[in-house]
């Protein structure tokens, strides 16, 4: 069984004309988890985060500026590429609250694996700032909380979006206790994720060159971020998943084809089976051109439910 988390107030959080992070995203993904295969998804509603949780790697100075700032009219810009409009607050609070949800219905073994099917994404976000799209680090709470809540130790994010999750590396920096394992293209925004930023021996980046196909990607996951993931021994394993290292995303320059979204999550099932029972939460974070994004979630959300 594979749960979906989702929430009709990540629909209305929206950043403006013409702005690649949007509405549309949501809705592209909806339609293609309508089809009949997917019927069998366990549908769960996305519940309100409550800030104990978001202070699990926010300070709660900044979750009080968060609070303060968010408009109940209009928009206002956190940075150049981040704003909020009056729904903002509650669907970053419910992105963040799907991936807490998720990890406490995993661990209790209401499913195997989950997907949160909700936006804004968050890998961006660091400890003290909003950027990149990104207002709360959904998938660095959920896996403070898998450990708060449920008395985990080594907990593991891996993130294939095509963007370095610098706010989940800055956020697990000195925790060797918490890995963080990312492919990104590199240079691109937003600038950090390169072999040598290790933190406490715990983050492992595998940045990739502009116009690096699927063939570098597994060789990445296969000749270096699975095995630095099966020596970490994860009690659960989260998914920052971004699908916009796809040759159709607008965003970015590397030439991943959708099944490659189906091989990175079939191998990271395989790790999961053999150290965490199988437990593994997956949150949506890139991808901007709607119909290679609709196909790799599809993929995706298909390898998790045959697991």
């Amino acid at each position: 069984m594979t749960l979906l988390f989702e929430h009709e107030i990540c629909l209305a959080h929206d950043m403006g004309a013409g702005h690649p992070e949007r509405p549309d995203r949501l809705r592209a993904i909806q339609l293609a988890l309508a089809e009949d295969e997917f019927a069998t998804l366990d549908r769960r509603t996305a519940p309100l985060a409550d800030i104990a949780q978001i202070a699990l790697v926010h300070p709660h100075a900044y979750i009080e500026n968060i609070v303060a700032t968010a408009p109940k009219q209009g928009r206002v810009q956190l940075d150049p590429d981040t704003a909020m409009n009056p729904s903002s607050l509650e669907a970053a609070q419910r992105a963040v609250g799907a991936v807490c949800a998720a990890v406490d219905a995993v661990m209790a073994g209401d499913a195997a694996n989950a997907f949160c099917a909700v936006r804004p994404p968050g890998h961006h976000a660091e400890p003290e700032r909003s950027m990149g799209f990104c207002i709360f680090n959904s998938v660095a709470i959920g896996a403070q909380h898998a450990r708060a809540a449920h008395g985990l130790k080594r907990v593991a994010v891996v993130d294939f979006d095509v963007h370095h999750g610098n706010g989940t590396q800055a956020a697990f920096w000195d925790d060797g206790d918490l890995f963080y394992g990312s492919t990104h293209q590199m240079p691109l925004y937003p600038g950090t994720g390169a072999a040598s930023e290790t933190g406490a021996g715990n983050i492992h980046n595998f940045p990739l060159p502009p116009g690096a196909a699927g063939i570098a990607f597994r060789d990445a996951f296969s000749d270096g971020l699975i095995p630095t993931l099966e020596a970490f021994k994860p009690e659960f394993l989260l998914l920052s998943a971004g699908f916009d290292a796809h040759a159709d995303d607008p965003l970015a320059q590397l030439r991943l084809e959708t099944e490659d979204y189906a091989w990175v999550t079939r191998e990271m099932l395989a790790v999961a089976a053999r150290h965490c029972q199988g437990r593994v939460v997956s949150s949506l974070e890139g991808g901007y051109d709607l119909a290679a994004l609709a196909a790799a979630t599809a993929v995706h959300v298909r390898a998790l439910m045959a697991a």
